[in-house]
């Protein structure tokens, strides 16, 4: 007997089935076979409604906007940090918190008396003001100079009811371009000695200045012990050599009218033509405006 037959012999009735032989599997044995059943993908569109739906643990729910809120790239602009576009940057990165807890949501509201806290510093809520005048004479950013010489600010007033100061000092003689805001920093960072924006001064002297005299101013001086650094002196074309053009970095007004008494020649007039890259083009004598977005961008990275 070979071994085919012995199988075939214990296995009774079931071996002698007159059924048809089929290679195919039943049913169930098929569903067996094939495992178990895969799972439907995920499209995009369930994928982004489920992210949605899910309550993200950093994430406030949405919330219908009340008159006193505002959304949080607004406020971060409003305070003078950087621009909508580039709050949104800081916001998704995780470096904003709204009262101690990180914020990444867009269209996240403040409401009045939240604490934002932008990439380490607290923001205050005061819009960042920075205005541009083009100073006429016969007023003074000082207070103290009696009652015939007013004071700036009066050419500014009802241009904002931030609390704003002028950026540097102008005496009654001078004019030209002068920016006020209640940018602190700003304000601090255009005082310093070491700040590295030009400004462009056309002078007045009494007399023709010499040419020996430009030329040493050029290379640069020591006033009260401190260097000067000038990176341009010139004659102004087609005006007598008595009109000068002057560029350095200094913002202050009186180091300017130093230079030149130092070589014993009288100011007469001053004129800031230029201030770190903004000039009087269509600004009249006495009239103000306000910075564009990109100016202030422009300011804070010289």
């Amino acid at each position: 007997m070979n071994n085919k037959e012995g199988n075939n012999k214990g296995k009774g009735p079931r071996a002698n089935s007159s059924r048809p032989n089929s290679n195919k599997p039943k049913p169930a044995m098929q569903k067996r076979a094939q495992g178990p059943k895969k799972a439907k993908p995920i499209t995009k569109v369930e994928e982004e409604a489920a992210a949605k739906a899910a309550k993200k643990p950093n994430q406030a729910p949405k919330r219908q906007k009340a008159a006193d809120e505002i959304r949080l790239n607004k406020y971060i602009a409003n305070s003078g940090a950087c621009s909508r576009r580039d709050a949104d940057i800081y916001i998704q990165s995780g470096n904003v918190k709204v009262n101690g807890v990180p914020v990444t949501e867009m269209g996240y509201l403040v409401k009045p008396g939240d604490t934002v806290n932008f990439d380490g510093a607290v923001l205050t809520p005061e819009k960042k003001e920075y205005i541009l005048l083009n100073k006429p004479k016969n007023f003074t950013t000082a207070f103290d100079e009696g009652q015939e010489y007013r004071n700036v600010l009066e050419l500014v007033r009802g241009s904002t009811n931030a609390k704003i100061a002028a950026v540097g000092r102008m005496d009654k003689n001078t004019t030209g371009l002068l920016l006020f805001t209640n940018d602190t920093d700003m304000l601090r960072k255009f005082t310093l000695p070491s700040q590295k924006s030009s400004k462009i001064y056309q002078v007045s002297l009494d007399k023709n200045l010499k040419f020996e005299d430009l030329e040493k101013i050029n290379k640069g001086l020591v006033l009260d012990g401190h260097r000067v650094f000038v990176e341009d002196i010139s004659y102004i074309d087609n005006e007598p050599k008595s009109e000068i053009g002057l560029k350095l970095r200094s913002s202050n007004v009186k180091v300017v009218r130093s230079i030149f008494e130092h070589f014993d020649y009288d100011v007469l007039r001053i004129d800031r033509v230029s201030f770190a890259g903004l000039t009087k083009k269509n600004l009249p004598r006495g009239n103000w405006r306000f910075l564009t977005e990109q100016e202030i961008i422009n300011l804070k990275n010289v």
